[in-house]
């Protein structure tokens, strides 16, 4: 995650002259914190320039315009989620540990201090082609990877298999924003490892009901 790179408050009070790898990940973490907080249509580059403490012609010079460094901050923050998925599956042998490891996977990043996740769920430019190409992008991934358990562990067809997978990212990342942004209802205050054991708890009831080919093969 962009963040998690640069301290971008450091390198204002530095006030140095940047390799350009650095200097663009600067400018990366000032664009996320402006978009989250005021959204693509109201964010300015003005206010990103500010941010990182550069002027905008500097601004200009790693990013031709606000889309493209709107979709470089995205497809960073698609990246991340689809790598917490991976590692997550590849944690542990044990399904009904994966399908939690998963679950809070989604948990994890949707609660990250960035609020990165809104601009992958929450984003208000998903009529841009481009944008919404990221966005499947990460549904798509994660529930090919967990899909690929499923018909592994299995007999049952592709189809089946992707349409469970997407079932389970849907679950995850739908429930994740719900507990952390409605604040106010019962549900929202369930402590974070609560909740997921909760999630993971219907899922894996869902789940574990398709036998193993190997207990099939027995049958």
């Amino acid at each position: 995650m962009v963040t998690e790179q640069f301290d971008l408050d450091d390198s204002r009070r530095r006030g140095v002259r940047l390799p350009r790898r650095e200097r663009r990940a600067q400018l990366l973490a000032a664009a996320l914190e402006v978009f989250v907080a005021q959204g693509y249509h109201s964010a300015a580059m003005d206010d990103i320039a500010e941010r990182a403490g550069v002027s905008k012609p500097v601004l200009y010079q790693h990013f031709p315009g606000k889309l493209e460094l709107y979709l470089a901050i995205l497809d960073a923050a698609c990246d991340a989620i689809i790598a917490n998925c991976r590692k997550a599956l590849e944690s542990t042998h044990d399904n009904k540990q994966r399908v939690k490891a998963a679950i809070a996977a989604f948990y994890a990043y949707v609660g990250h201090d960035t609020g990165a996740f809104r601009l992958v769920f929450e984003s208000d430019l998903t009529n841009e082609p481009a944008v919404r190409g990221h966005v499947d992008r990460v549904t798509t991934e994660c529930a090919d990877m967990i899909a690929a358990v499923i018909a592994e562990d299995t007999d049952l067809p592709a189809g089946a298999s992707q349409l469970l997978g997407l079932s389970l990212v849907g679950m995850a990342q739908v429930s994740a924003r719900y507990w952390l942004t409605e604040s106010e209802t019962a549900a929202a205050q369930l402590k974070r490892d609560d909740a997921i054991a909760l999630v993971a708890g219907l899922a894996w009831r869902g789940i574990r009901g398709y036998p193993k080919v190997e207990e099939q093969a027995d049958a």
